[in-house]
């Protein structure tokens, strides 16, 4: 599959830690409790908790937890329950979570105390355990007893097979309907294709069991094609991992006319002025398929065409970085109107969810190229007889490896009196970090008329950069560029270099809902799956090489004319590259 979607970047001056995320994984067992009390001389109480074990291996799990208010509206909460094993919670998300021995105190945070009547709100923790792990039977919020007993026995090894199905009492989206947040409160499909890559590999089955993308880059996917799954396929395996509960599809539409036009890795199979067969061949299908009423209890995502747009801001005349295929695709409008298509025919199906493709920090993250491309997303979504409400979110830092968060500097930081800013590394960008873009690009777009509850998806699956190279601390302050060279965990050597890059890890691994306005961290990029070859190799797709993945390529002004800084001898993209994966396992952080 064709993966490469870093083929272009910035402007030229003028581009809940989790260490096992608990959501998406092909187990799940649970305890649902409910009650409704009244405490005398105060107000009316009742609770209702759903607790998931989303994931278990030999010394660790990872857990979602659901507290359900079912009494009179609450400003704050505590829920507190006792293990009757050895478990000790290790990191939390969602709330402030404490231990004393066996007795487990989690109290809501600032964003999440308020509970109104038939309110929800969720929280996650990762523990460790020796011998059993079994589920509490109790919990009290503020107090209150919330009674109940749990279903199935807890599995132990790492999850291979089938789900056991969601918690007695999960409360379950009705088909065709959609919620706020759809990884809220589901599991998230996993592709068994990849899976069985990565635990092929040594030390692999410590993700083999993580989500990933279904990438859809051409018309013969939809089908499945060299004996690969196709969409059925996919969809047919979803339905037997979801059982009873909720369960996300994440695929990626990905086969515009004039694909990557500032690429050749990833170029596509039509042509610049080929919209029809984009509509009748590839679109048209995909929604025929998502449409089945036989697939109206999955939650659907889909990230809509990476890179184009971006491109279409970045690398078309009058910028220095313009090329003569990308203002051919400006020019005959075919990114707009396939974009436009795509939305309108898949978010006319009522359990998809369509978040577009934003690019990255890196690439956008410039003051004149932030707002452009705004601008140019709602052109985008209300094209074609599309309108804003066929966007359920955006994606940001698909198949890239920017940081998610520097914590040992920030743009407002200065050095002898010069900012920041002005560094060789952030370059007068605004955002030093993909949370902070993602956080600000959506506050630009719900000022545009995007809706107020927009959600942002962020890849995560190859921004790490932890292992032995990680900077503890800031850098030296003898100069600006010491500083943030020093401390930036993003070790790349320009926020333009997007193939296979040495030196990366594995990312925070999936979680929902990780801090607000963020609807879910995600692994849309598969771990493991090339950007492009590194050399000319044979093909019938059409796949190009592109310099950026040539390790002695020196550069162009789209990276400033840095080094590729990228791998050795890589195969085609979407390729397995087995020296990639296993540079993802030792550098990943939070580590495995």
């Amino acid at each position: 599959m064709n993966h490469s979607t870093r083929p272009t970047l910035h402007r030229l001056r003028s581009s809940r830690t989790a260490l096992l995320a608990a959501l998406g994984l092909l187990t799940a067992t649970g305890a649902t409790a409910t009650v409704l009390s009244t405490s005398a001389g105060a107000a009316a109480a009742g609770c209702r908790v759903d607790y998931q074990v989303t994931n278990q291996w030999d010394t660790g799990f990872g857990t979602n937890v659901a507290v359900t208010n079912t009494g009179d509206p609450l400003s704050s909460w505590t829920l507190e329950w006792t293990f009757a094993g050895n478990q000790q919670v290790t990191q939390g998300w969602n709330a402030t979570i404490t231990q004393s021995g066996a007795a487990v105190t989690a109290r809501n945070v600032s964003y999440n105390g308020n509970l109104a009547t038939g309110g929800s709100t969720y929280f996650g923790f990762n523990g460790s355990y020796g011998g059993a792990n079994p589920v509490p039977t109790a919990f009290r919020l503020n107090g209150v007893l919330c009674n109940g007993s749990p279903t199935s026995p807890t599995p132990t090894g790492t999850p291979t097979g089938t789900p056991t199905g969601t918690p007695t009492g999960t409360p379950t989206t009705p088909a065709g309907s959609r919620v706020d947040n759809p990884y809220v409160g589901a599991k998230v499909y996993v592709n068994p294709e990849w899976s069985a890559h990565a635990a092929a590999e040594p030390g692999g089955a410590k993700v083999a069991n993580q989500p990933t993308g279904v990438w859809l880059d051409r018309i013969a996917a939809i089908a499945g094609t060299n004996g690969r799954m196709g969409l059925r396929a996919h969809l047919d395996e979803a339905l037997r991992q979801k059982g009873s509960g909720e369960l996300v599809v994440q695929l990626v539409v990905y086969d515009l006319p004039g694909r990557d036009c500032a690429a050749l890795s990833s170029n596509g199979e039509l042509g610049p002025t080929e919209i029809d067969r984009y509509r009748t061949e590839f679109i048209d299908p995909i929604a025929a398929v998502l449409a089945d009423p036989k697939y109206a209890g999955l939650r659907i995502v889909t990230t809509v065409e990476l890179d184009s747009l971006p491109n279409l801001v970045t690398n078309t005349t009058p910028r220095a970085t313009a090329t003569a295929a990308c203002d051919v695709m400006k020019a005959n409008g075919n990114y707009i109107k396939g974009i436009g298509y795509a939305l309108k025919k898949l978010g006319a199906v009522p359990n998809v969810y369509n978040y577009a493709d934003a690019g990255h920090h890196g690439w956008l993250g410039w003051d004149d190229n932030l707002g452009p491309s705004a601008e140019l997303f709602k052109q985008a979504a209300t094209s074609e007889g599309s309108t804003l409400a066929n966007v359920h979110g955006f994606i940001v830092n698909t198949a890239n490896y920017s940081a998610l968060k520097e914590s040992n500097f920030t743009i407002d930081d200065s050095v002898n009196g010069t900012s920041v800013r002005q560094s060789k590394w952030v370059d007068w960008n605004r955002y030093v970090d993909e949370l902070s873009y993602a956080q600000a690009l959506r506050t630009k777009l719900v000022s545009l008329g995007f809706d107020s509850k927009l959600g942002m998806l962020i890849d995560t699956s190859r921004n790490g950069w932890g292992g032995a190279a990680r900077p503890a601390g800031p850098g030296p302050r003898t100069s600006v560029d010491a500083y943030v060279d020093g401390g930036r965990y993003d070790r790349r050597l320009n926020t333009g270099n997007w193939c296979n890059q040495a030196g990366a890890g594995l990312g925070e691994r999936p979680q929902a809902a990780p801090t607000p306005g963020i609807d879910a961290y995600v692994w849309m990029k598969p771990p493991g799956e090339s950007d492009g070859a590194s050399k000319p190799l044979p093909n019938n797709d059409g796949k190009g090489v592109d310099g950026m993945c040539d390790p002695a390529y020196t550069g162009n002004p789209r990276n400033n004319n840095h080094m590729s800084g990228a791998l050795p001898d890589a195969p085609l993209s979407g390729d397995w590259f087995s020296a990639q994966f296993q540079e993802l396992l030792k550098n990943a952080h939070p580590a495995l």
